[in-house]
C-alpha cells in the first residue's frame, strides 16, 4: 500500500506539478485583477437620454413585432438611430424599432461602429480612432455563457491610449462588454491560464467543464496523498520533529507539511469551483418556480402604466412583469429609479409586501421578507446601487429578490449554502471578517499562494531531477 501510495503521489506530482505553480501564481494575478467585464455603472454611463419627443409604438405592439410569444421583459433605450425596444424572454432577445416595429438588429459593421462610438461618447472616452476588428461568435474575452444570448458580436477598437475594445451585440446594439490593453494583459496572466481558458477550449462548454474537472480531481489526490506520505515520513529524534530528506526533498516535505492545511483545502475548493451541479445545488430556481417568476403578463396592459408620461431624465425604461402584473421601471441615475406600480402610484423600489405576495407563490411556509445586510454571510447585490435585497425563508429553503427589479438573486437551499462556504469562503477568504478588513485578506491571500508556490516550485526540481534519472537510466 505505501508504494502504491508513493508512486501515485510521484507521478501524479511529476504530472501536476507546473500545473500546481500555475494555479497559485496566477490565484494572486485574479484577486488584483477580475476577469473583463462591463460594470453595471459603466453599461449605464454609456446610455443616452430617451427622446421622448419622437412617437413611439405601444408595448403591446412592439412585443408582436418582436415575435417572441415567451416575452417577459421589455426595455426601451435610447440609440444613436433612434428608440429601440429590446424584447426579452428566458432565453432569447429581440429589438424591434420603438417607432414602427421593425427589426433593428445590427446588420452592418457601419451600425455597430455608430453604436460604440456613441456609447463611447456618452462615457467621456476618445473614439476618433474607432474601427471595427472583428465579428464572430466568440473570442478570449466574449467566451462566457452570459452572451450567448447576444452573439454574434462585433469587436470595436477605439484606438484610445488604453487600449479600450467595445463588444456590439449584432442582435441588440447593446453594448456588452469592455476591455483595455491592460486587462487582457493581465487576465493572459491571470485568469486564461488560472481557469484553462483557451477559446478554442472554452466555446465548447461541456468539453471545457469536464477536462478542467477531471484535471483538478487528479491534482487533489496528488496533494492529499503528498499529505499522506508528508505526515506518515515525520521522525521523531531527541524530542525534535524533523524531515529524513535532504536538499530539495527536505525543503518539499518542510513546507508541504506547513502549507498542507492551505493547499488542500484550495485545491478542493478550486475543483469544487467546477462541480456545476455534481455535489452541490446549482442555485438556480425549479421550473415551477421559474414559472411563476417568468409568467407570462397580458402586454395589453401595458398601456395602462403609460398614462403617466416617462420622465425627461430616464435613460432607460422597462416594462417587467411581476407577480402576474405589469410595472413600468424607469432608471435616471445609477442609484436612482422610479417604479410605477399597477394602481399608477409611484415607488423607488418594489416593497417587501409586494415581494411577500410573490415568493407565496414561489413556495409554501414563507416569512416576511427582510433586507439583506451588507456584511451578511450570504450576500446579495442589486443591480442598483443602493437598493435593498429581499430574503425571505422559506423553511430550509430561501428566496433573495431584488428589490429594484424583482429578480431572483439567488435560491438558497441548505446544499447551496454549504457550497458558499466550502467553495466560496475557502477558496476566496471571503470571510466575513476578512471581507470587512481588505488589506488583511490581501496579505493572506498573496501571503499563502505564494507559499504555495514555492512549494510547487520545489516539487518541479525534484520532479525534473527524477524524469533525468528515469530517462538516463
Amino acid at each position: 500500500m505505501m508504494n502504491a501510495i508513493v508512486l501515485a503521489h510521484r507521478w501524479l506530482g511529476i504530472a501536476f506539478c507546473l500545473l500546481f505553480a500555475m494555479w497559485f501564481a496566477t490565484g494572486i494575478v485574479m484577486h488584483f485583477v477580475p476577469f473583463p467585464s462591463l460594470t453595471e455603472a459603466e453599461r449605464f454611463a454609456g446610455l443616452a437620454p430617451v427622446d421622448r419627443a419622437k412617437p413611439i409604438m405601444a408595448v403591446a405592439d412592439a412585443v408582436a413585432a418582436s415575435g417572441l410569444t415567451e416575452a417577459t421583459r421589455v426595455r426601451l433605450v435610447q440609440r444613436n438611430d433612434g428608440p429601440v425596444y429590446v424584447v426579452s424572454g428566458p432565453s432569447r432577445l429581440r429589438a424591434v424599432r420603438a417607432s414602427d416595429g421593425q427589426g433593428a438588429s445590427v446588420s452592418s459593421p457601419e451600425i455597430a461602429l455608430a453604436l460604440a462610438r456613441a456609447h463611447a461618447s456618452q462615457r467621456g472616452l476618445d473614439a476618433a480612432h474607432a474601427a471595427v476588428v472583428a465579428y464572430a461568435d466568440y473570442d478570449q474575452w466574449s467566451v462566457p455563457n452570459g452572451f450567448d444570448r447576444y452573439r454574434p458580436l462585433f469587436r470595436i477598437a477605439l484606438g484610445d491610449a488604453a487600449g479600450t475594445e467595445l463588444y456590439v451585440s449584432s442582435m441588440t446594439g447593446d453594448v456588452v462588454l469592455d476591455t483595455t490593453r491592460s486587462e487582457r494583459g493581465w487576465n493572459l496572466a491571470g485568469s486564461v491560464l488560472h481557469w484553462i481558458y483557451p477559446t478554442i477550449l472554452r466555446r465548447n462548454w461541456a468539453l471545457w467543464d469536464g477536462v478542467v474537472w477531471t484535471l483538478s480531481l487528479l491534482a487533489l489526490i496528488a496533494a492529499v496523498l503528498g499529505a499522506v506520505l508528508g505526515v506518515i515520513r515525520l521522525r521523531l529524534r531527541e524530542r525534535k520533529i524533523s524531515s529524513p530528506y535532504r536538499g530539495w526533498h527536505a525543503l518539499h516535505h518542510i513546507i508541504g507539511l506547513i502549507a498542507t492545511t492551505f493547499v488542500l483545502t484550495w485545491i478542493f475548493s478550486g475543483w469544487l469551483s467546477m462541480d456545476h451541479g455534481r455535489l452541490f445545488s446549482r442555485g438556480q430556481l425549479t421550473p415551477a418556480e421559474a414559472g411563476v417568476m417568468n409568467a407570462l403578463p397580458d402586454w395589453k396592459t401595458a398601456a395602462l402604466r403609460d398614462r403617466k408620461p416617462i420622465s425627461s431624465s430616464a435613460r432607460e425604461v422597462e416594462w417587467l412583469g411581476f407577480n402576474g402584473t405589469i410595472y413600468r421601471r424607469e432608471r435616471m441615475g445609477l442609484d436612482k429609479q422610479l417604479l410605477v406600480r399597477p394602481d399608477d402610484q409611484e415607488a423607488d423600489m418594489f416593497s417587501a409586501q409586494e415581494v411577500e405576495r410573490v415568493v407565496a407563490r414561489l413556495a409554501a411556509g414563507c416569512g416576511a421578507p427582510s433586507a439583506v445586510a451588507v456584511d451578511d454571510d450570504y450576500p446579495a447585490q442589486s443591480v442598483v446601487s443602493g437598493a435593498p435585497i429581499y430574503r425571505s425563508r422559506c423553511g430550509d429553503l430561501w428566496f433573495d429578490i431584488d428589490g429594484a427589479d424583482g429578480s431572483v438573486v439567488q435560491r438558497l437551499d441548505a446544499s447551496r449554502r454549504a457550497y458558499r462556504w466550502v467553495y466560496s469562503a475557502l477558496h476566496t477568504l471571503d470571510f466575513p471578517i476578512l471581507v470587512a478588513h481588505p488589506r488583511l485578506r490581501d496579505v493572506l491571500i498573496v501571503g499563502l499562494c505564494a507559499l504555495g508556490l514555492v512549494f510547487s516550485m520545489s516539487g518541479i526540481v525534484i520532479g525534473w531531477r527524477r524524469l533525468r534519472r528515469s530517462f538516463a537510466g
